[in-house]
C-alpha cells in the first residue's frame, strides 16, 4: 500500500513553490492590478483574460468558467494528474525530499503514474543522448553533420542514437527499477516473443518535450535501408503523450514566443533545429500530426490573442505544401493574431535552405512572410486561367467562399478588392457585392438552427446540452443589487486585506449577508478562527472550512478578484463595514416597524414597550453609523 505524504512535507511544498512562476510555465500572464496577474484560462476557450493569479495569496481563479484553487489544484487540474503525483512533481521542482508515513517510501511502488512514467523517459533521453557518441552511432552522426548540425547543435536539442538491438534500452530501464508494465505503458518497449523489447533501434532520436520540459515521447528518425519501418516514428499515444496536443520545441520556444508575440510553425525536427540556430527561437513544429485546434490552444495561451500577435506557417512550395496552407486558414480565424504563410524558394524546408544558403536566409524567409488570406486567395486563383472570361468566372467562384469567410468585414472588403484585381476584374464592385452575398448567407445559415444546409457536426453541436460552470448554492447573487455588491467587496477585504477590516468583521452575523452563498463564505472565515487570527495559512483555513467545492470555489473567487478602490486602506475598510451593517440595522427596524403594526393596542404593556425599546435603540444606531461612520461600529 503506498504510503501517503507528510502533511508539512506538502505544506513545505505549497509555500515553496510560486503559483505564477508554475502559471507562467504554461501561459503568458501580464499584470491585471492590485498584485494580480492575468492570462487566458487554460481550461476554456476565451478570447479575453479572465484568469486571474494572486501570488499574494498562492490561488488562481478564472472568472469565466470557475476553475480556481491554489498550485496543486491548478497542476492536478491541467495535467490530469492525483495529489500524490502533482506533489511529488513540486517537490522534485522545489528541491525538497519526500517522507511517507505508514512504512516508509519505496521507490518506484509509492509515486504516481505519471511521474514513473516521465522519470522513465529522462533516462531514456540520457541513455540516447550517451549512445550518440558510440561507434555504432557514425550513420546518425554522419546525418546530423550533413544536415548542418554539430555535437553542440545536438546536444542543445537532447538529439540521441538507439541502439540497433533488441532490448538494450529495455534491460537499462529495468536496471534503473522500472517494471516490464511500466515500460510497455510508457511506449519506449513493445511485446516481443520472449518479452518486452525496445519500440525504437537503430534509429536517430529526438525527445519531445511538453511545455514544462518534461520530456513524454520521442521522434525517430530511420537511418538504414535495411529499416523496414516508416521514415519517422514516434511514440504511441500513452497516458502521457497525445501527439495533438503536444510541439516540438514549445519548451525552448516558449519565452520568446510569449516575449516577442510571434510563433514560427515549421514541419519537422530538423526544421526547429534549424531555424533556433539560426535566430529563429520562436520556432515549434507539429510530431506527425496536422496544425490543429489543441496546437491552437497551446499558442493562444502564450500569445494571449494580442492584436499584433503573429503565427507564421513554413510550407513547403509545392501542391502538398498549398494544401497544408488552405487546411491552416481554416483554423486561422481561432487566433487574433495575425497569421502568415512563409514559402521557401525552390520548396526547400528551413533545415535545407540554412544548410544551402545560411542563417540570414533563414531570417530572411520569415520576415518576408505573407499574410495567410492573400496566400490562400493567391493560391486559388492561380489554379485558373483569369485570362479568360471563363477562368475569371471559375476562379470567382472558388475564391470568393474563402473571401466571405474572414470574419472581421474591414479586412474582407479589403480582400474583396484584392481579389478583384487579382482576377483582372474592372467592376471591383461586382465582386465585393457577391462577397457580402455570400458572407450574408453563410450567416444566416449558422443563425438557423434546424436549416438542412448545415454541417452535420455543427447541428449536433448546436443540439448538444450546454454544460454550464456550476455557481454558488442558493439565491443567485445579484451584483446590480447596491447590497450584494458591499456584502461581495466586505468578503473579499476580508479574505483579502484582514488586517483593515479587524476585529470589527469577527462581530458581524451570517445574517448580516443577503445573499445565501455570502452567508456560507462568511461562516466558513468565522470557522478558521476570523480575521483576527489571520496568517500566512488563514486562507487555507478558509478555504478547507467551505462545506464543499462550490463553496471553496466561491471563497478563492473572492480572494483573487480585485477590489474596486483605487486606494484600500482603512477608509475604504470603514465605508464597506459601515453600509453592511447599517443595512442590517435598516432591515431590522423594518422587521420591528411591522411588528409593532401587529401587535396592534391589544398587545401585553411589557412586550409593547420592549419592541419599542428595540425600535428606539436601532433607529438610534443607524442614525450613529451614518453620523459617525466606522467610528460607531
Amino acid at each position: 500500500m503506498a504510503g501517503r505524504i507528510n502533511d508539512d512535507d506538502v505544506k513545505a511544498v505549497r509555500d515553496a513553490v510560486p503559483i505564477d512562476a508554475v502559471v507562467s510555465e504554461y501561459l503568458q500572464l501580464r499584470n491585471a492590478g492590485g498584485g494580480n496577474l492575468k492570462g487566458l484560462c487554460p481550461f476554456h476557450d476565451e478570447k479575453s483574460p479572465s484568469f486571474h493569479v494572486s501570488p499574494a495569496k498562492g490561488l488562481y481563479h478564472c472568472f469565466g468558467c470557475q476553475a480556481g484553487g491554489d498550485v496543486v489544484d491548478f497542476i492536478m487540474k491541467l495535467d490530469h494528474l492525483s495529489f500524490a503525483e502533482t506533489i511529488e512533481r513540486l517537490a522534485s521542482q522545489a528541491g525538497i525530499t519526500l517522507r511517507y508515513e505508514e512504512g516508509g517510501y519505496t521507490p518506484g511502488r509509492q509515486q504516481g503514474e505519471r511521474t514513473r512514467l516521465v522519470e522513465a523517459h529522462k533516462a531514456a533521453a540520457q541513455f540516447y543522448a550517451e549512445q550518440l557518441q558510440s561507434a555504432e552511432a557514425e550513420i546518425a552522426r554522419a546525418f546530423l553533420a550533413g544536415r548542418g548540425f554539430d555535437q553542440a547543435a545536438a546536444a542543445h536539442f537532447g538529439v540521441g542514437y538507439s541502439p540497433a538491438g533488441w532490448d538494450h534500452l529495455t534491460r537499462f530501464l529495468r536496471g534503473r527499477g522500472f517494471t516490464d508494465k511500466e515500460l510497455i505503458l510508457s511506449g519506449l518497449s513493445q511485446d516481443g516473443r520472449r518479452g518486452p523489447i525496445d519500440r525504437f533501434r537503430g534509429r536517430l532520436m529526438w525527445p519531445i518535450r511538453d511545455i514544462t520540459g518534461d520530456v513524454i515521447g520521442f521522434g525517430a528518425r530511420k537511418l538504414r535501408e535495411d529499416d523496414n519501418g516508416p521514415k519517422y516514428l514516434n511514440t504511441p499515444e500513452t497516458p502521457i503523450y497525445r501527439k495533438s496536443q503536444v510541439l516540438y520545441g514549445i519548451d525552448l520556444a516558449k519565452k520568446d514566443i510569449a516575449k516577442g508575440n510571434r510563433a514560427v510553425v515549421v514541419e519537422g525536427y530538423t526544421d526547429v533545429m534549424a531555424c533556433h540556430l539560426a535566430g529563429v527561437t520562436t520556432a515549434i513544429a507539429t510530431c506527425g500530426t496536422a496544425f490543429a485546434v489543441d496546437h491552437i490552444k497551446i499558442l493562444r495561451r502564450l500569445l494571449m490573442d494580442n492584436s499584433r500577435a503573429k503565427v507564421i506557417f513554413t510550407f513547403d512550395g509545392d501542391a502538398a505544401g498549398q494544401r497544408a496552407a488552405l487546411r491552416a486558414f481554416e483554423d486561422d480565424q481561432k487566433f487574433a493574431a495575425h497569421t502568415n504563410i512563409a514559402v521557401s524558394p525552390g520548396g526547400m524546408d528551413p533545415c535545407e535552405l540554412r544548410l544551402d544558403r545560411g542563417d540570414e536566409a533563414v531570417r530572411g524567409l520569415i520576415e518576408t512572410s505573407t499574410p495567410l488570406f492573400e496566400f490562400a486567395i493567391r493560391s486559388l486563383v492561380g489554379r485558373h486561367e483569369v485570362d479568360t472570361p471563363e477562368g475569371q468566372a471559375a476562379a470567382l467562384e472558388e475564391a470568393a467562399p474563402i473571401v466571405a469567410g474572414i470574419k472581421d468585414s474591414s479586412i474582407r472588403h479589403q480582400y474583396a478588392v484584392r481579389l478583384a484585381g487579382l482576377l483582372g476584374i474592372l467592376d471591383t464592385q461586382f465582386v465585393v457585392m457577391r462577397v457580402s452575398q455570400l458572407a450574408r448567407w453563410a450567416r444566416e445559415r449558422a443563425e438557423r438552427p434546424d436549416s438542412r444546409n448545415r454541417p452535420a457536426a455543427a447541428r449536433q453541436a448546436a443540439a448538444a446540452p450546454v454544460e454550464r460552470p456550476a455557481g454558488p448554492r442558493g439565491p443567485a447573487l445579484n451584483l446590480r443589487s447596491p447590497a450584494h455588491r458591499t456584502e461581495r467587496e466586505l468578503l473579499k477585504l476580508a479574505l483579502q486585506r484582514p488586517e483593515l477590516v479587524a476585529p470589527a468583521f469577527d462581530a458581524y452575523g451570517e445574517d448580516e449577508f443577503t445573499a445565501a452563498p455570502y452567508a456560507v463564505v462568511r461562516r466558513a472565515i468565522d470557522e478558521a478562527g476570523g480575521v483576527t487570527q489571520a496568517d500566512d495559512a488563514y486562507l487555507t483555513r478558509v478555504r478547507e472550512a467551505a462545506p464543499d467545492d462550490t463553496v471553496r470555489s466561491l471563497v478563492t473567487e473572492l480572494a483573487v478578484e480585485p477590489l474596486h478602490a483605487r486606494t484600500v486602506d482603512e477608509v475604504y475598510a470603514g465605508t464597506q463595514l459601515v453600509q453592511v451593517r447599517l443595512r442590517a440595522v435598516e432591515r431590522r427596524v423594518s422587521q420591528v416597524q411591522a411588528s409593532l403594526v401587529r401587535l396592534g393596542a391589544q398587545a401585553a404593556p411589557d412586550h409593547l414597550t420592549a419592541v419599542q425599546n428595540e425600535l428606539w435603540v436601532l433607529e438610534q444606531y443607524g442614525r450613529s453609523l451614518k453620523d459617525r461612520g466606522a467610528a460607531a461600529l
